[in-house]
């Protein structure tokens, strides 16, 4: 049975979440796809702390040291920001590796460098962990675009700002205090600038917008609106009326070609799909010409389901080589 190495780039919650599901799906993998998957390398800061038992001497602060490893063939990158990432994948690449990423940052300004690069030499890139987390939204995407054209996409994008607003309504939080709550939780980084300001939500929509379009609008011209500016009272007054804050990411493609983007928290009305999404979950509509209106509804963060979601993105693109579908 041939094996197959990977590396694991970063080894934070996503990290660790890859190695755990690779091992504990090890048994399951190897009967889906016929092979036998080996983590041959970790790519950390700081190699003298072992984050999970058993892996030091798997961990390595050198990218040459990955890459050199004999018989590596993909590569699961979670790293935060544009660089390194880029560059260490852009290398894996032309390593001839297949890889598989998390990283929006990154992603939603190079993606489309790193697919050209990856198809030039022959692998595959992964990337549905990129927006809403263990949401299948890229993979839906991919299958309707086959036949169907997208016109309008728009999305609750990140979880920390809908739990504020979920928070903020059903207990009558102030923003301040369903912030700090999100960050007790795990929900919201310590500085939590990305979620609230919708940078964050802004990124995954570039994703989206390349996918759907074969292309962004102008970054310049995308206003970008957080919701830090709600107050209590605002959210009660619009309680009242039946109606709830959602921040929504959206992107459309109007009659002239030209595709144009926003993010803003907007008020919804029982009728509107993303009405009912609360707490930490992602939400993602699409208006199709054939299917009509798709939503997409599911966790949109944390260890296992962006992990999954990669391990899931490792297995279509083993199959797509051997030649079969594999779901696990």
């Amino acid at each position: 049975m041939a094996t197959i190495k990977a590396a694991i780039l970063g080894f934070g919650t996503v990290g660790q979440g890859i190695y755990h599901i690779l091992n504990e799906k090890r048994e399951e993998l190897r009967e889906k796809l016929g092979v036998e998957l080996e983590v041959a390398k970790i790519l950390v800061t700081d190699a003298s702390r072992e984050r999970v038992p058993g892996t030091k001497h798997l961990m390595t602060e050198n990218i040459d040291e990955v890459l050199a490893e004999k018989g590596l063939q993909v590569v699961f990158e979670a790293i935060v920001n544009e660089e390194p990432a880029y560059t260490y994948l852009k290398r894996a690449v032309e390593h001839k590796c297949h890889v598989i990423t998390a990283n929006k940052v990154m992603f939603a300004k190079r993606g489309t460098e790193l697919q050209d690069l990856a198809k030039k030499n022959g692998v595959f890139v992964g990337y549905e962990a990129t927006v809403a987390g263990g949401v299948p939204v890229i993979k839906t995407m991919k299958n309707i675009l086959l036949v169907n054209d997208v016109s309008r996409i728009q999305g609750i994008l990140n979880g920390t700002t809908n739990y504020i607003l979920t928070k903020m309504r059903g207990e009558g939080w102030s923003f301040d205090k369903a912030l700090s709550e999100a960050q007790r939780l795990g929900y919201a980084e310590a500085d939590p600038y990305n979620d609230v300001s919708g940078q964050d939500a802004f990124k995954k929509l570039m994703v989206l917008s390349s996918l759907a379009f074969g292309e962004q609008p102008d970054w310049s011209e995308v206003e970008v609106i957080g919701i830090d500016t709600i107050s209590t009272e605002a959210v009660k007054e619009a309680t009242a009326k039946g109606l709830r804050y959602r921040h929504v990411a959206q992107v459309d493609k109007l009659s002239d070609g030209r595709i144009v983007g926003k993010v803003e928290p907007i008020l919804v009305d029982s009728e509107h799909p993303l009405y009912p999404i609360d707490d930490v979950f992602n939400a993602v509509t699409m208006e199709t010409n054939y299917i009509g209106t798709l939503t997409l509804v599911g966790p949109g963060a944390g260890m296992y389901p962006t992990a999954s979601v990669m391990v899931e993105d490792y297995a279509e693109i083993i199959g797509k080589r051997a030649g079969f579908v594999v779901s696990i």
